[in-house]
């Protein structure tokens, strides 16, 4: 039965219960440009602009809140022409070429004859452009520009679509010194304010214009330099840099990033520009934790931009997870900040309950006054086993058991909450229900309010028990076994058996035999949903499956029904609610793919995991930037035809981004030993458009080493360049 949308202003209409962002046919043809550092966020057009009265995402973002809504670039009195735009490799900055187009007037200036770059970069919760503007005029000229300023302040939430009943107060902006502050104070009690600086010009300001007049000698060239600071009177006033100050701080921070990582080079062009925006984004996306935590070195990861720009538990577990072998330094800091924002308490009012992990957090003002419930929500079925599974996988790549010691009580108590709090009845397995009727309906990744149903397409009834959460059970018991054993601690045997007995029941009550592959989850009645998804695929990355089960599973993963030729869709064609179209119910998910051919290298299907990937790096030939999407649209494969975009979708995205390291990693079949200094490629093998990939700084322990892999007739041979520490290297056949 489909639920009629409940009619908001703006972007969005709110379905059920979900939070549904509404495209408008503006927003899917305007090429936009990302930037990112810490807690803000910029959207901008093309021409580095944020255009007034647009109902899209652009603007500069700070916690959670609007803090820029216009910024707009006049030369003239018109807008400049656009020549050409890009933002640098490392995502730092975003520059566009402009140029003037015909200006009349006392003196007329045709026009192409100044040119105007505009480089714009973020450095904390400042916005700095840069104008540096040449005339190629023989002969003097006056230029008027003219920048438009407006700040709405609006909460992520209210950008997304959401209607509010009440807002705070907005302050009538005022002058300050040779710039203009705008101030709001929000029904949460916090002041905020957006301070906007010109230097480099004399400023005239009209309202919240500032108009340049600039006289420009014969081919002279002019910097103005543009400061946006976002203010909270919450948060310690932020270092103040100018431009040429904030690009060597965010230089020096890149710098450190590319140390701490290992890097990818590929004999296809086309695989390193994948590669490269990939790290460029993780990069983008990675922040300090959450004030108040400890250990201010680590780094969490945010989920994506615009709508995901905060703590996500699940996202950025599996992103730990994906980048392990490559950022493995990323997972010490998700896990820390994690384990620093556990549920301690029982608090229906935001899912919580003692030992499990955080879902989301929030710091807008919706979520501060709880007109939404994700000011620090809980309501994540699988992000608590998830917890235990990548601490245990970061023990086992790294050798660093210091960090397993000090995080054991947190893991622990994770692991308490899947048998105490996670099984609600008893049965062995993990359920869902929102203790809330604000919450999420459905909480496992694939969260959309229509996303768990049927053969004949009805809802399922909660509580709601999903099949890969269970094989997360199963793989966190045997994570939680082994990092027992390491640390001398008494329970592995327990809890070896009790994965044994999960991993039995497992594949007796799902097992569809029909459609050879799992139910997609039990409802209230225990009932199977018995419809054909991807989320079985899981399974294989948990090594949940007998062997015979397995190569069934693997084969109904890559039929025509679920792999559409660019990846493996989240519901298979010919299925109730299958619309390619859909957020969950037939589009395909990049991170969902690389754990799926990660589960399928796992069981020894190398061909179907080499598939997979090169299924997902050509589709993202064909996407912006090569940028994988969080999701894309699932229609079949045809010549000729790229993929179709998911008019909504975050780019950049966490998950995304990482999915192309985890699908390199089941190519190389890589395994990292840390706690004995040992690399193994188990039957390594490259494509048959890769002939070779080098991979450098690649750590084990103390130790690090650079090699080549060489695609072969009957599999891949490794070429050992250059070793420092005592590692061992083995490749299997």
């Amino acid at each position: 039965m489909a639920i009629a949308p409940e009619p908001t202003h703006g972007a969005s209409v709110r379905v059920g219960d979900q939070y549904y962002v509404l495209s408008s046919s503006l927003a899917s043809r305007r090429r936009k440009h990302v930037l990112s550092h810490g807690d803000t966020f910029a959207v901008l057009d093309q021409s580095g602009d944020v255009p007034a009265a647009l109902e899209e995402e652009l603007g500069l973002f700070y916690r959670g809140t609007r803090h820029l809504s216009q910024c707009e670039l006049l030369v003239g009195g018109s807008a400049p022409f656009f020549l050409s735009a890009r933002v640098t490799p490392d995502n730092v900055h975003a520059v566009a070429n402009l140029t003037n187009n015909d200006v009349g007037g006392d003196r007329f200036m045709p026009r192409s004859t100044l040119s105007i770059r505009r480089t714009t970069m973020l450095c904390g919760p400042a916005m700095l452009v840069r104008l540096v503007v040449h005339s190629f005029l023989l002969e003097p000229v006056r230029v008027r520009l003219e920048l438009r300023f407006a700040a709405d302040f609006a909460d992520v939430f209210e950008v997304r679509g959401m209607r509010r009943a009440l807002t705070g107060d907005v302050e009538v902006p005022r002058r300050e010194g040779a710039g203009i502050v705008f101030g709001y104070r929000g029904r949460d009690g916090v002041g905020r304010g957006t301070r906007c600086e010109i230097r480099g010009a004399d400023p005239r300001w009209q309202g919240t214009t500032v108009l340049l007049e600039l006289d420009f000698a014969s081919q002279e060239e002019r910097v103005i330099d543009l400061t946006v600071t976002c203010l909270n009177d919450r948060v310690p006033a932020p270092t103040r840099h100018g431009f040429t100050g904030a690009g060597g701080v965010r230089e020096r921070e890149y710098r450190a990033w590319q140390a701490e990582r290992a890097t990818l080079h590929a004999s296809d062009e086309g695989l390193n520009a994948v590669l490269a925006q990939a790290l460029a984004d993780v990069f983008m996306l990675t922040v300090p934790p959450e004030p108040g935590t400890s250990h201010a070195v680590d780094r969490y990861i945010y989920a994506g931009i615009p709508w995901f720009a905060t703590i996500f538990g699940r996202d950025g577990l599996i992103t730990a997870r994906q980048l392990l072998h490559f950022a493995p330094s990323l997972a010490r800091g998700v896990l820390r900040v994690l384990a620093a924002l556990q549920g301690r308490d029982e608090n229906p009012a935001r899912d919580e309950e003692p030992g499990k992990i955080l879902h989301e957090a929030r710091y807008g003002e919706m979520a501060a006054t709880g007109e939404v419930p994700f000011g620090r929500y809980y309501g994540s079925v699988d992000a608590t086993p998830l917890y235990c599974m990548v601490l245990g996988d970061y023990a086992r790549v790294t050798g660093d058991l210091g960090l397993v010691r000090e995080l054991w009580p947190a893991a622990c108590a994770a692991l308490e909450w899947t048998a105490r709090y996670g099984d609600r009845d008893g049965d062995g397995f993990i359920e869902y229900q929102r203790t809330n009727e604000h919450g999420l309906v459905n909480q496992g990744w694939k969260d959309s309010g229509d996303s768990v149903f049927h053969r004949d397409g009805a809802l399922a009834e909660p509580p709601i028990a999903l099949v890969e959460v269970q094989g997360y059970r199963y793989a966190a018991l045997v994570a939680m076994a082994d990092l027992a054993d390491a640390l001398g601690v008494p329970d592995a045997a327990r809890w070896r058996t009790e994965a044994a007995a999960l991993r039995d029941r497992i594949n007796a009550t799902f097992w569809l035999e029909d459609e050879q592959t799992y139910a997609l989850a039990l409802d209230r009645d225990k009932r199977p949903c018995a419809v054909v998804t991807s989320n079985p695929g899981h399974l294989l990355f948990c090594g949940v499956p007998d062997d015979a089960r397995a190569d069934r599973l693997a084969a109904r993963l890559l039929h025509a029904d679920l792999f559409c030729g660019w990846g493996i869709r989240t519901l298979a064609s010919g299925q109730p609610r299958y619309n390619p179209m859909s957020y969950h119910n037939g589009s395909v998910w990049p991170h969902d793919n690389s754990l799926i051919a990660a589960g399928l290298r796992r069981y020894g299907r190398l061909e179907s995991a080499l598939h997979v990937l090169s299924a997902l790096v050509e589709a993202a030939q064909h996407f912006e930037d090569r940028r994988l999407p969080e999701l894309f649209c699932g229609f079949g494969r045809r010549r000729d035809t790229p993929p179709v975009p998911y008019p909504v979708a975050c780019r950049p995205q966490a998950w995304a981004a990482g999915s192309v390291f985890l699908l390199i990693e089941a190519a190389l079949g890589l395994e990292v030993d840390g706690l004995h200094q040992r690399v193994v490629f188990r039957q390594p093998q490259l494509p048959a458009w890769l002939r070779a990939l080098e991979l450098k700084n690649l750590r084990a322990g103390g130790a690090h080493l650079d090699l080549n892999v060489l695609r072969g007739k009957y599999g891949g041979s490794i070429e050992i360049l250059h070793k420092e520490g005592d590692v061992e290297v083995v490749e299997t056949r």
